[in-house]
Order: structure tokens, then C-alpha cells, then sequence
């Protein structure tokens, strides 16, 4: 038994790993005791790499294809060893194979909202969840950096770690997107794109390429969401301000029915809160007239609508186009040409 052991001990000519588990990254050939055969034979399959270390200290790396281990081949382990231009007997070294596949389909999210200052809104919480997928690119860097000197490292063992580099790293790529923060939602793949080169140099650090990155959603936060929807319902009707008070006030009617139509000032109150920017009185009765009415019947009742307005109307419909500048829905063309408009109408 004891011949037999040593028999394996000097016969080990053949080094090679069949991956036979998804997600592995490195894997230390079983050495266990034996040694390498002079002259024996590396096979490093597609999609993976080897590499020696000795002693700790990080040696030879070689890509795919069948390699001779020769002092040729082995130039760093020969100045390790101290060998000369030839040796002859068996010898000891670690050999790590690391899977260089695409580990795809790797998931990303935030588990709590995150903190996102924003030029027009200031500090807005954000929710944001996708996919990316990576490689193993420099060996050498991810054994010193990552994996050391462990039998076998996961994809599950750094997952952690990875997740955590693109939380860190969302505020920067949002800031370097150059996208509004109410246009993520609509702009995801340029969202992914500025995460990416913001995640690229950090993976790297670390040995790893990042391949791919995609953004499935933004979740935008609730106030956030109405103003979005309240421009896109701008967009729909264009730049005309009768137009969008129009359908301001159409969308204050729902809300009026659901009430039981319960006075003036109800009406009056989820039409401001809607940002209408409808005072009380006789701008919102036009307003209602010119939507409700049937295109041949608008003419006719905005000519019998009293054309001025008061004051304290006047005032209270620019604080609410204000409001609207502010935050985005109106440009400063359109709340200047309302101004303008609203003035004319002094009584």
C-alpha cells in the first residue's frame, strides 16, 4: 500500500477541472500531499484559467489549451524555486482553476428606499431593482483581492459584496446620467447605462468584468408620481394654458361627484390641489363651461363670461401658475404669457 501511495505521489502528470457545479469561480486542484510531475500536462478548458502559487506567493497563469510544465513554461515558479535551466524531480505548488463564464442573471435591488438628491426636488427616496451579469477577468488580481487560498469560491460567497457596489454607487450614476429624476422611470436603459460606468471601474479593482447591467423598475415616490402624471397630461394637450385648465378642471370632477357636488368651496379646493391654479368663482365656471361644452356651444359661452376678473382672484390664480413653475409642470414662457393674460383681466 505503501509503494502505491508513493507510485501517485510522483505520477501526478495531469491537472485539470471538470466544472461540475454552476456558479463556482475558483477551485484549488486536491493536491493532497502529492506532487507534480516534471514535464506533466496542464489542461485549462474554454472558459476557465489556472494559476500556480507558491508558497503563497502568486506564480504562473495560463489561459485555455493543453500546456507542458517545463521551466519554460513555468518561468516565475523557476525564479520562486530557485531552479536551474533544468529540473527533473517531481515538485510541490497550489493550482486554482477559476471559471472565466458569464455568471448571468445576477440580481440587484434596494430592500429599503434610498436617498436621492435631485437639483429640481432636493432629497427624494427612490426604490430601483434589475439584473447584471460578470466574469472573472484577471485571475491573478480576484485570488490576491477575493478568493485566497479557500478550496472553492462562489458566486453565492460575493454576492453580498456586489450588491452592496451597486447601492453605492446609484446616487453617483444618477448624478453622472445627466437624466431628471422624474425622467428615470421613462429612461431605464440610460440609467443602466450610467450604472454601468460608474460599477465598471469598481468591479475591476477586484478582478472582475462587468457585462452587462439592466434597470427593470423605478418606483418613483407617490407625490413624485402625480406630478409626473399631471405632465404627461400637459403633454397631451400641448402648450395651450386654456386648454390644460380645461383639463385640470376635468380632472377636479371626479372628485366634486364623489363629494355629492357639497358647495363652492369643495370644488374649489381639489381643483387647487390638483394645481389648476383656479381661484374661486367665475374663472373656474369658464373653465368648466368651455370643457363640458360641445365645440358649437363653447364659442357662444365664452363671449356671455364676464371678461374681468378681481384682484384677490387674479392673485390667487399666479400663486398656484407659481407653484407650477416651481415644480417643473410649467415652463417660465407659458406662466409668463398666463401672467400677462391674467393682468389684462384686472377689474
Amino acid at each position: 500500500m505503501a509503494l502505491m501511495d508513493f507510485i501517485k505521489k510522483q505520477f501526478i502528470d495531469v491537472i485539470q477541472w471538470v466544472e461540475d457545479a454552476d456558479g463556482t469561480l475558483a477551485w484549488r486542484f486536491p493536491m493532497s500531499g502529492m506532487e507534480i510531475q516534471n514535464g506533466g500536462q496542464l489542461v485549462v478548458r474554454q472558459s476557465q484559467m489556472a494559476l500556480f502559487v507558491n508558497e503563497g506567493q502568486v506564480a504562473d497563469v495560463f489561459g485555455p489549451g493543453t500546456h507542458r510544465l517545463t521551466t519554460q513554461t513555468l518561468p516565475v515558479l523557476t525564479y520562486l524555486k530557485n531552479w536551474d535551466k533544468l529540473f527533473e524531480s517531481p515538485f510541490k505548488s497550489d493550482v486554482y482553476f477559476f471559471s472565466t463564464r458569464q455568471q448571468v442573471d445576477q440580481k440587484w435591488g434596494t430592500p429599503q428606499p434610498i436617498t436621492i438628491r435631485d437639483a429640481d426636488f432636493g432629497a427624494v427616496r427612490l426604490r430601483a431593482f434589475g439584473n447584471y451579469s460578470f466574469r472573472v477577468a484577471d485571475p491573478k488580481l480576484f485570488h490576491t483581492e477575493i478568493s485566497g487560498t479557500r478550496e472553492n469560491y462562489t458566486v453565492a460567497d460575493i454576492d453580498g459584496q456586489l450588491r452592496g457596489l451597486v447601492l453605492q454607487n446609484i446616487s453617483n450614476a444618477i448624478a453622472g446620467s445627466g437624466i431628471a429624476f422624474l425622467d428615470l422611470a421613462a429612461n431605464q436603459l440610460s440609467f443602466a447605462q450610467a450604472l454601468t460606468r460608474q460599477l465598471a471601474p469598481e468591479f475591476e479593482k477586484i478582478g472582475l468584468k462587468l457585462e452587462a447591467m439592466t434597470v427593470q423598475n423605478v418606483s418613483l415616490p407617490e407625490e413624485l408620481q402625480k406630478i409626473m402624471d399631471q405632465k404627461i397630461g400637459m403633454g397631451m394637450v400641448g402648450n395651450d394654458m386654456g386648454k390644460f385648465m380645461q383639463y385640470q378642471t376635468a380632472q377636479a370632477i371626479p372628485k366634486f361627484a364623489e363629494g355629492g357636488g357639497g358647495g363652492g368651496s369643495g370644488i374649489a379646493g381639489d381643483a387647487m390641489g390638483l394645481g389648476a391654479g383656479v381661484a374661486l368663482g367665475q374663472v373656474l365656471a369658464q373653465n368648466l363651461a368651455a370643457g363640458l361644452q360641445p365645440p358649437h356651444a363653447a364659442a357662444p359661452a365664452a363671449a356671455a363670461a364676464p371678461v374681468g376678473m378681481k384682484a384677490e382672484d387674479v392673485m390667487a390664480t399666479l400663486e398656484k401658475l407659481g407653484e407650477l413653475k416651481a415644480k417643473g409642470i410649467l415652463t417660465q414662457e407659458e406662466f409668463d404669457a398666463k401672467k400677462s393674460e391674467l393682468l389684462k383681466k384686472l377689474v
